[in-house]
């Protein structure tokens, strides 16, 4: 499963950063949704906070003295856990696992384990003789009809997650934001096989394509065959997935080439390989989102466009409806009045992505993580661990300080490690975010640390900060407390601000240059950083961070999307090109303390999302930390034509994608290593010379040359482990505790259980039509009345009898944890004899994960 990066770091940089990886409830039974929330209004604050009680340790870093991840089958993640072979599970394990689980007496985490879905090809191939069916729109269309949600539900996933049709989460926030949109396209879309063999025939025939006396397409007398790479790891669930939708494909008449494969084998070619090569057709694709995310409003964007910032095919090669192209590239970049407007168009794009269909959904999962009783685990409640910011901070054995835990996963170095373009599966992001300083929920807020429950973010690294923002856009201020917040008529740009990179001269383009007669801004974020961050904060090498990392991180962004530039990448011009019309300028106004001011035109709906620290983190989104020096060494390689960061380069030049920690990389990396630390090379030389001395120049490389002779790879972070021992081939490697990290083990230790309402919805069995009718709902939290004052929403739907959405509106509190839901009579009188259903949804204000129930009853005339 791929982590679901939606945006670049530096690209979109305020919107949701995506992981690649029930049945409403029954009436009148209390339902608790586990589950990430892609919240599209503004939320109050949490009640919970860090505490400032003393501390609990006097150990830096890590609670543990070393972490050992090692690839294994979820098939025997159970067995393994049992035998003391590990002691953490940290993949997560799909819903029909879990009477195993708790018959093995384990404990596990419980939250959203992302989605699962049908990616298709949507390239008309480069060998005419072969058709396509998926390059046609239509086609795709029809396959939501073909496939039958509740049936893989209940029969692959034990009735345990959400059939899925949308690419928004479903029954969550933004989804219950949008119920009207989400309910009337899941009745439009549900399951029809007659309608999809219907639509499908009408457009094959006008593709050319015929039906043969055998039931089967052919086209210029050949049948057409599907190629269907159908994943056969991860937690057993895609292969009976992709073998039901084979069956259904074939009962309308096509052919369908069934290739199991693992996620190592598959990838090369479903992201790897150009789309128009037709070495594939469909491919069972897992995400997961990165963290608790409250905004998905980007996900139109990141799941159908070439702006997408996953860069490459089958993305880029979608031809796009032109209204879906614009509707997802404005949400992305933030570029609407008010919340209204802001639901208006998502709506629109609910609708279009559903014609669209690059991806057709199946199922929201909710998953479960097993691990030992004297294990203590902190996962975020939208993903699970291995999306948790501060899982890896928290991760220690009960009770004790040390020692050694051995954890599996479902597999480790899936692609190339780098943080440009290399890998984003969520087994490897994991262990990339331990070597990390945390990150906020979206991308570019590495310094901040992301909240596992309600998907906000707390200082981490920096050591205050402000927003600006203009009066009217809808932000929520101040959720937590921490940050300054003001509004303001007019945010006008410095003419100073870097805006872009002249990739000729190697320098940043001021607001002045690009812009003479000046620009403003939507928003302004300044951060500024301690006075001791450059004495407390090292690299694991030994190398105090500087300000020419963060310099670095934003001048690579830009360079590679120039074509003047010694390291251009077509692929890295997307996002790039998606970036720039909605960012204003960034500029450092102090470099002691380290002091950042940041100018956008787009932004998120809680103010604090609007943070933007610009840690030298990934440039593109990914997981992990750079050094100015890693850059430096890497470019050289690039620049020289013996290796590329991404993938989409490295095949079209036919040479190897930059891996940082194995492979036939190392030894070029190396080279270019002795390279620089003999020249004393500076990268972008005109304007990095201006943030380096001579002695932190040779320091730098001395350093880096140390590490590689010291652990054999080049992956080095400022965060509380890093990584000691790298084994690609046995897929394995060790993580160590960092004793110079700045903070104490136990600073995130305080979250550790999330309020989750559950919520019990009871009324008459029978109600007439045409008269008043009233249900009481009950929240609680560990069998306790839910306070009113944490919860901020209790929204209700109505349902008739053939799903129809009849009414919606808000239960109105009549005691704590108490609220009562009433139909008047205008809208009972709506319903028609028969069945009909009430549904309510608790969005609580500690947690980001409404809670739904539901009570069906009979509408008497």
């Amino acid at each position: 499963m791929k982590v679901k990066t939606t945006f670049n770091v530096l690209s979109l940089l305020v919107i949701l950063g995506l992981l690649l990886a029930a049945c409403a409830p029954a009436a009148e039974t209390p339902v608790e949704e586990p589950a990430a929330t892609g919240e599209a209004e503004p939320t109050e604050a949490p009640t919970a906070e860090p505490t400032e009680e003393a501390p609990m340790t006097e150990r830096r870093g890590g609670w543990l003295d070393e972490i050992v991840f090692s690839a294994i089958s979820s098939d025997t993640a159970v067995s393994q856990l049992q035998a003391g072979a590990i002691d953490f599970y940290s993949f997560n394990l799909s819903s029909n696992s879990l009477q195993q689980i708790k018959d093995a007496g384990l404990n596990y985490t419980q939250s959203y384990g992302g989605n699962y879905g049908i990616s298709l090809n949507p390239a008309v191939f480069d060998d005419t003789a072969r058709l396509n069916p998926f390059s046609n729109r239509k086609i795709r269309e029809a396959l939501n009809w073909l496939i039958d949600r509740d049936y893989v539900n209940q029969e692959i996933y034990g009735g345990g997650s959400l059939p899925k049709l949308l690419p928004i989460t479903t029954q969550l926030v933004e989804y219950t934001n949008l119920i009207e949109t989400a309910r009337a396209l899941e009745t439009k879309y549900a399951y029809d096989l007659d309608r999809a063999r219907e639509q499908v025939a009408a457009e094959m025939e006008a593709m050319g394509a015929t039906l043969g006396a055998d039931g089967k397409w052919q086209f210029n007398g050949e049948p057409i065959t599907l190629i269907f790479l159908i994943r056969s790891d991860g937690d057993g669930t895609r292969q009976p997935m992709g073998d039901y939708v084979s069956n259904q494909l074939e009962a309308i008449g096509f052919t369908v080439d069934r290739q199991y494969k693992t996620s190592s084998e598959a990838f090369p070619i479903w992201l790897g390989s150009v789309a128009s090569e037709g070495q594939w057709h469909m491919y069972t694709a897992g995400y997961l989102p990165a963290g608790l995310t409250r905004d998905e409003r980007a996900n139109i964007q990141q799941y159908y466009l070439p702006s997408s910032v996953q860069a490459s095919d089958p993305f880029i090669s979608n031809v796009a409806d032109p209204e879906l192209q614009q509707l997802g590239d404005d949400l992305a970049q933030g570029n609407f009045a008010d919340k209204q407007e802001r639901d208006e168009m998502l709506a629109r794009a609910l609708e279009l992505a559903i014609e669209d269909s690059l991806f057709v959904w199946v199922v929201d999962q909710l998953v479960y993580a097993p691990y030992n009783t004297n294990v203590s685990v902190t996962y975020d409640l939208g993903a699970g661990y291995e999306a948790a910011f501060m899982g890896n901070y928290n991760l220690r054995f009960l009770g004790e300080e040390g020692g050694t835990m051995n954890v599996g996963t479902n597999d480790l170095f899936t692609q190339p490690w780098n943080t440009i373009a290399g890998s984003n599966w969520v087994w490897d992001s994991n262990i990339m975010r331990a070597t990390s300083q945390g990150a906020g929920p979206v991308g570019g807020t590495q310094g901040l640390m992301g909240d596992p429950y309600t998907g906000l973010a707390w200082p981490h690294r920096i050591e205050s900060a402000s927003l600006e923002y203009l009066n009217g856009l809808p932000i929520t201020d101040n959720n937590l407390g921490w940050l300054d917040v003001q509004t303001v008529d007019e945010i006008p740009v410095p003419a100073d601000a870097w805006v872009d990179w002249d990739a000729t001269s190697q320098t940043f383009i001021t607001a002045g240059e690009k812009f003479p007669d000046g620009t403003t801004a939507k928003t302004k974020s300044v951060v500024v950083y301690p006075a001791d961050l450059y004495d407390t904060v090292k690299w694991h090498d030994g190398s105090p961070i500087s300000a020419a990392d963060f310099v670095m991180a934003f001048a690579i962004f830009l360079d590679r999307a120039k074509p003047e530039s010694a390291v251009y990448d077509e692929s890295g011009a997307l996002s790039v090109d998606a970036f720039l019309p909605s960012f204003k300028g960034w500029r450092i106004t102090s470099t002691q303390p380290l002091t950042i001011e940041y100018y956008s035109d787009t932004f998120a709906a809680d103010a604090e999302l609007n943070v933007l620290p610009l840690w030298p983190g990934s440039p593109a989104g990914l997981a992990g930390e750079n050094s100015w020096q890693i850059f430096a060494v890497s470019n050289l390689a690039e620049a020289a034509g013996e290796l590329a960061y991404s993938s989409n380069k490295a095949d079209e030049l036919k040479i190897e994608q930059m891996s940082w920690v194995g492979g036939p990389s190392l030894e070029v990396l190396k080279k270019y290593l002795d390279q620089a630390q003999a020249e004393g090379h500076i990268p972008y030389e005109a304007t990095l010379s201006q943030f380096l001395t001579p002695e932190e120049i040779a320091l730098r490389y001395e350093n880096m040359a140390k590490w590689y002779e010291e652990h054999g790879h080049f992956w080095v972070g400022t965060g509380p482990y890093y990584l000691d021992q790298v084994f690609t081939t046995e897929k394995s490697l060790v993580l160590k505790n960092f004793t110079d990290y700045p903070d104490l083990a136990d600073r995130w230790a305080s979250f550790s259980d999330p309020k989750r309402a559950t919520v019990v919805l009871d009324g008459p069995g029978q109600i007439t039509s045409g008269q008043e009718a009233a249900f009481d709902v009950i929240v609680n939290f560990n069998d306790e009345p839910y306070a009113n004052a944490d919860i901020k929403q209790v929204k209700y739907i109505l349902y008739g009898s053939t799903g129809d959405v009849i009414a919606v509106g808000d239960a109105q509190a009549v005691g704590e944890g108490q609220y009562q839901v009433t139909l008047d009579a205008d809208s009972t009188s709506k319903l028609e004899t028969g069945s009909a259903k009430l549904e309510v949804a608790v969005v609580p204000i500690p947690v980001a994960i409404p809670a739904f129930s539901s009570i069906e009853f009979v509408v008497v005339k």
